[in-house]
């Protein structure tokens, strides 16, 4: 796998996936966040957020980490792998607050920036109702040829990242 794309809802474990997969390939990790908003932490428009990811997919070797629904063609057409981190809503909302506890919140070294709204809340809540059906629609669409990974566990996840460096993790 040269170019994943992982996606999921806030809270889900999508940074810290895309982090280590990025350490143990040796493929360099881009975090939409850092695409999606200015130096200051402003959204800026959406055309140009797209002919951000555009030019960060172009590039041989790549991991994105993101679920921007809107420019999920972009990524999943350009993908060899997507994959797909879902743990239950209540294990998010745990992420979300344990990120809040750790960060404090604002922006996060690892390219986050953390924004906890009512609105963040609702889709986080209802995110495999309402918008994990459209994301696995998108990705069959346009990314016919990636392999997808559901993960829908945090020990999924990790088992996951031992089994590419061909090392159990002892659980």
């Amino acid at each position: 796998m040269r170019r994943i794309a992982v996606v999921g809802a806030g809270g889900a474990g999508k940074t810290v996936l895309a982090n280590q997969l990025g350490a143990r390939l040796g493929i360099p990790v881009t975090h939409l966040d850092a695409l999606r908003y200015d130096t200051g932490w402003n959204l800026i428009a959406e055309d140009e957020f797209a002919a951000r990811q555009r030019a960060a997919v172009a590039a041989d070797r790549w991991i994105t980490d993101g679920n921007s629904l809107a420019t999920l063609p972009i990524r999943a057409a350009a993908a060899a792998a997507v994959i797909v981190v879902d743990p239950p809503p209540l294990v998010c909302l745990w992420g979300i607050l344990q990120r809040r506890w750790r960060y404090r919140g604002g922006q996060h070294a690892d390219g986050v920036f953390d924004r906890i709204t009512w609105f963040f809340l609702r889709y986080v809540i209802l995110y495999r109702r309402r918008h994990l059906p459209r994301t696995l629609a998108c990705i069959a669409q346009h990314g016919p040829h990636a392999t997808v990974v559901h993960l829908t566990s945090r020990r999924q996840a990790e088992n996951f990242v031992a089994q590419l460096s061909g090392q159990e993790d002892g659980r």
